[in-house]
């Protein structure tokens, strides 16, 4: 069977967007920690500090440039694969996406190279400032980028040309969307969880080695404490408010996220189920009743749209996958709540840096957030669907015309081998950074 264009153009930006966001997240929330870790090696004069900082701008300087080699290509999409997207919004999202490869980018590109290189020339207040600065483009970097996305969930500020063409009205109302607020909060809460149970990761691998004990104990008391308010905030008030703008702004995305089919007062939450599109129900569904009432209209008695009062032709075209996304985002960061929880209580009582179970989980959970983040990203573009922006170009409308299936197939393919040797490359620089360890590879006594 021969797939549309269409499907190939979605297929290889989702292939391309999600192997590139692997790398942002991490580096936005290990650009907090480490400007967390140069603070206190300024406030304490602590060379153990001072060094477990440097040693994670090392780390941090591979993510963000592999950050930026995958990246490009999806810009470039844009124009390949989304032209009439481009033709009719370029006016707007090029305002945003102009404005963090302009100013964000070379902010963060610049400091990391001073972070890395000038700490003799630049002393421990401008070393403490480059990393700030580092910080600072990062976060800037992702609020543009949010901003993008947020308009294409929630256009503001717009007026349609004579043509039909998407013109930007409002600047500011673009920049500063309700949407991208809460969108954005809810991202970078998600990138520090993924910083921090790396960073915690790593301090757990020295533990259990027995070797760079002191950076490590700091790795993992500066990874547990972010983590553990990085996990709660995700889910309240971050999660919370996004939920409720997706109620307000898109209720059949709310419907499909929860496999909800028929309108409700007192709509339970699903947190498991298979939906069942053909017969418009839920299969095996377990469910909590009037929870979904209350997260999404703050009344456990409140009615909750079905899918059923929606035209079949604004669902979202792959709800079985939207609704597991979800649900697989939502229990990953309970775990991560359970987790951190325990480990924070640990760390409290001393007993964390012996406690060889924890330490073990700890270690292995480090993929985790990096998977709890590509659902997150799923169910909001899944959601959006059929949608390209929202209420205003259907997906459908969005792609080039005169790229055939083949091409985007072929580009694909491409993009899977390079991807492929950039991810043999990456484990190897990084692997190589942790072995040489924070201390040069130096073992310490417990």
């Amino acid at each position: 069977m021969s797939l549309e264009p269409l499907a190939v153009h979605r297929l290889l930006f989702a292939f391309t967007a999600t192997y590139h966001y692997i790398f942002p997240q991490f580096s936005m929330g290990l650009a907090l920690l480490l400007m967390v870790m140069k603070t206190l090696a300024l406030r304490k004069n602590d060379e153990i500090w001072d060094s477990a900082a440097r040693f994670s701008g090392k780390i941090f300087a591979i993510s963000f440039l592999m950050g930026v080699v995958t990246g490009i290509p999806m810009e470039f999409q844009f124009g390949t694969n989304w032209a009439a997207f481009s033709k009719a919004a370029g006016g707007v999202i090029g305002q945003t996406l102009a404005m963090e490869g302009t100013f964000a980018f070379f902010l963060e590109s610049s400091f990391i190279g001073l972070f890395l290189f000038g700490e003799k020339r630049l002393g421990p207040k401008g070393h403490w400032f480059a990393a700030f600065m580092v910080f600072l483009g990062a976060w800037l970097s992702g609020w543009f980028i949010i901003a993008t996305n947020a308009w294409m969930q929630r256009p503001v500020g717009y007026r349609l040309g004579k043509n039909g063409e998407i013109l930007l009205e409002s600047f500011w109302s673009l920049l500063i969307n309700h949407w991208a607020f809460w969108e954005y909060v809810h991202n970078m809460s998600g990138a520090v969880i993924t910083g921090s149970f790396a960073l915690t990761a790593l301090g757990a691998f020295y533990l259990l080695r027995g070797r760079d004990v002191e950076h490590a104990k700091r790795f993992v008391r500066v990874g547990v404490i972010a983590g553990v308010i990085a996990s709660l905030f995700q889910l309240v008030p971050s999660g919370h408010a996004q939920a409720m703008l997706v109620a307000k702004h898109q209720p059949a995305t709310l419907a499909a996220m929860d496999g909800l089919f028929d309108t409700q007062r007192g709509a339970p939450l699903s947190i498991a189920g298979m939906p069942n599109v053909a017969e418009e129900r839920l299969d095996c569904a377990i469910r909590i009743p009037k929870m979904l009432s209350l997260l999404a209209e703050m009344d456990p008695n409140a009615e909750v749209k079905g899918l059923k009062d929606f035209p079949r032709d604004a669902w979202p075209d792959q709800i079985p996958l939207l609704f597991q996304a979800y649900h697989a985002m939502i229990g990953l960061g309970m775990f991560f709540i359970g987790l951190m929880l325990l480990s924070a209580w640990m760390l409290k009582t001393g007993k964390l840096f012996e406690t060889k179970w924890l330490l073990w989980v700890l270690e292995a959970a480090f993929p985790l957030p990096f998977v709890a983040n590509t659902m997150g990203w799923m169910t909001a573009e899944l959601g959006r669907q059929p949608w390209l922006i929202y209420g205003l170009m259907k997906t459908a409308g969005g792609s080039s015309p005169m790229v055939s299936a083949g091409a985007g197939f072929f580009s694909l393919i491409g993009f899977a081998a390079i991807y492929a040797l950039l991810s043999v490359l990456v484990v190897f620089l990084i692997a190589r950074e942790i072995q040489h360890g924070p201390s040069g590879g130096e073992r310490h006594a417990h």
